[in-house]
């Protein structure tokens, strides 16, 4: 049985003329432990998607299904709740807060929701010492390389030990190596999770590495080519 359900969703917008219909029809399943690629051309919605998918922008129509749960039957605080425990998310600019050190900036998700007790603490060391940062700990992002920003972002997605990892583009910044590095750590890290994967990119390298890969064309989504 399917632990993400993306039944039908409609994302439209309204305008002056008529509304601005993303996405048309898109509908897709993923089990614990699997990975998906959707890739796309630039406007064709994918991130609209990935923001529906992670509670971020409710759909027009359709629905989202998490582990048996509709978030977005949920209330506002309720909802932001749901988002903090259940999904990670890995953006392609990072955003990581220059003020603070590369622990806390694991820990934002914590801190969230109140004081990160010792044992959020002890994830987040495991997690940066897993992506090969436990001499960075003190650090802050501008003393930091991109690659080793992307390996910050990666492991606060995950300190939460959310089911559903959503990506952005979260190599699209980087050269080749490093996109390649950031691309299997994501992996390796989600699989020894058993958590699921979804990654918007246009890098095709970066897609095959992943499980499944769907095209998202005219706002619906079928078998990339």
């Amino acid at each position: 049985m399917a632990d993400l359900v993306v039944e039908h969703v409609v994302k439209q917008y309204p305008t002056r003329a008529e509304p601005l219909r993303v996405l048309r029809d898109a509908s897709l399943e993923l089990a614990l432990g699997q990975s998906l690629a959707i890739v796309g051309p630039s406007g064709s919605g994918k991130s609209t998607l990935l923001h529906v998918i992670g509670t971020l922008d409710p759909p027009t129509a359709g629905s989202v299904v998490l582990e048996q749960n509709n978030p977005y039957t949920l209330s506002e605080p309720e909802l932001a709740h749901f988002r903090n425990r259940h999904i990670g998310f890995i953006f392609q600019d990072h955003h990581l807060l220059p003020q603070l050190t590369v622990m806390e900036n694991v820990l934002i998700p914590v801190l969230a929701e109140g004081a990160p007790a010792a044992a959020d603490r002890d994830r987040a060391r495991d997690l940066l010492t897993r992506v090969g940062l436990q001499e960075r700990l003190g650090h802050r992002p501008a003393e930091l390389s991109g690659g080793e920003r992307g390996r910050v972002a990666v492991a606060r997605a995950l300190i939460r030990a959310p089911k559903l990892l959503l990506a952005d583009e979260p190599t699209g910044n980087l050269d080749q190596t490093n996109a390649m590095m950031i691309g299997r750590l994501l992996i390796e890290l989600q699989q020894q999770e058993g958590a699921m994967l979804i990654v918007v990119t246009h890098s095709p390298a970066l897609a095959e590495l992943l499980d499944q890969r769907l095209q998202l064309d005219n706002g619906s989504l079928k078998a990339a080519a």
